[in-house]
């Protein structure tokens, strides 16, 4: 028996009042997420604990049923290991983003317009010949998907205590990088992230590219917000923990960065993109095809997360309309007599606020041994009358694991 996962970046939500006070999933043509719900058993997931809004980092490492208070160790490693740069054990790393400011450094953006790949690549370019002005610290900046960038720092005495530059929110000035702690370590990597900052916004603002772009009525890409500093997490890989071979179906590095650490296998799906423009048939049959040989797929869509970050509800509902046309491919194509299909959301991401929320997201398990409960539809207020109740992140992955007899019985 195989399991395979679903996770749909920030599809849960509130309801809308323009949706006639239904949330996205309510609202939505789904026959297939549906037929998931009708036919296996359903609940609402807190994937850290109650009202508390997680990270898709820490909200993935909860899925996979990791521990994130014991292990998490910050977003940027991850994040860089899945974009395919190399990360030391005594690197630091960040998440970063393109972003809009004014004058005053004033936010304008966060995203830049959601600059595409190919504007932020050459913006790379020129970021990249920056020179520090401590010889034994070097750095690797490299863009991932649109406006999303990372940037890792090598170098001796490095620490994650430093706080981050983007004040998450528009209409507010960058943020001071500072040290959160007394030691000497913070303090020599706030002074080296603080002067790349500087030195990053000295080439954007007067970059051909940013010119280009505002001559074509375009936000200029002419800052570079950082957060979540991070090192490698130590974690036991789902082969060591389950005896599995495990697998992940993502776009975007994030993902692909904790997928990694924990040992899955990386699967590449052409066009598939991280973005509302994704391939959604070439993952579906992508994961279709990875069941064959792994134990475990995890598959990942980012799309409605990105509509609800950009407050677009009709895109939302077309999104998770989209992901119910790949499900359907799926469940014409696995058999779930003999195999598990579970679909779930990282997180609560609302249209309203455009953040993420600490709101439990609804869970599907469909198989051949579930026990199926009433619950017809799949959405926030159905799932929650099922037989899984409510559960958190964590209890997930055993959960599957017990149904492919990969758990081991506690005591004697």
């Amino acid at each position: 028996m195989k399991s395979l996962l679903i996770v749909c970046d920030g599809m849960s939500d509130r309801p809308i009042k323009e949706l006639g006070w239904k949330t996205p999933l309510e609202a939505a043509r789904k026959t297939s997420l549906n037929q998931i719900a009708k036919t296996g058993i359903c609940g609402i997931m807190d994937l850290i604990a109650p009202g508390i809004p997680p990270g898709s980092d820490s909200a993935t490492l909860a899925l996979l049923g990791y521990d994130i208070l014991k292990i998490y160790s910050g977003r940027g490693a991850l994040e860089a290991i899945g974009s395919g740069v190399k990360v030391s054990p005594n690197d630091v790393a960040f998440r970063c983003n393109f972003a809009t400011v004014n004058e005053k450094l004033v936010v304008l953006d966060r995203r830049a317009g959601r600059i595409s790949n190919e504007d932020a690549s050459k913006l790379v370019e020129s970021l990249q010949r920056i020179k520090l002005e401590t010889p034994s610290v070097r750095f690797l900046f490299k863009n991932t998907i649109q406006h999303r960038a990372v940037l890792v720092i090598h170098g001796p005495k490095l620490s994650t205590a430093v706080s981050d530059s983007d004040p998450e929110k528009i209409g507010e000035k960058v943020l001071e990088i500072k040290p959160l702690d007394t030691s000497l370590e913070a303090q020599h990597t706030a002074k080296i992230l603080s002067e790349l900052v500087h030195k990053f916004h000295e080439v954007l603002k007067k970059h051909p590219i940013n010119k280009q772009r505002v001559k074509r009525k375009l936000l200029p890409a002419n800052f570079i917000l950082c957060r979540g500093a991070g090192v490698i997490p130590k974690i036991r890989p789902l082969s060591e923990l389950y005896g599995i071979k495990a697998a992940c179906i993502a776009a975007t590095s994030l993902i692909k960065g904790v997928c990694k650490v924990a040992g899955m296998k990386l699967i590449y799906v052409k066009n598939a993109t991280g973005t509302p423009q994704t391939d959604f048939l070439a993952k579906a049959k992508a994961a279709v095809q990875a069941l064959k040989t792994f134990d475990f797929v995890l598959l990942h869509v980012k799309a409605t997360d990105v509509s609800s970050h950009d407050g677009n509800i009709q895109q939302k509902v077309e999104m998770i309309e989209k992901i119910d046309n790949m499900v359907s491919y799926i469940l014409n194509n696995m058999d779930l007599d003999s195999n598990y299909l579970a679909i779930t959301a990282d997180h609560t991401t609302s249209l309203v606020t455009g953040n993420h929320e600490g709101d439990p997201v609804p869970i599907a398990i469909a198989g051949p041994y579930v026990r199926s409960d009433d619950v017809e539809k799949f959405d926030e207020r159905s799932c929650a009358k099922g037989g899984l109740h409510r559960i958190r992140g964590t209890d997930l992955m055993p959960t599957l694991m017990s149904l492919l007899g990969k758990t081991k019985k506690f005591g004697t």
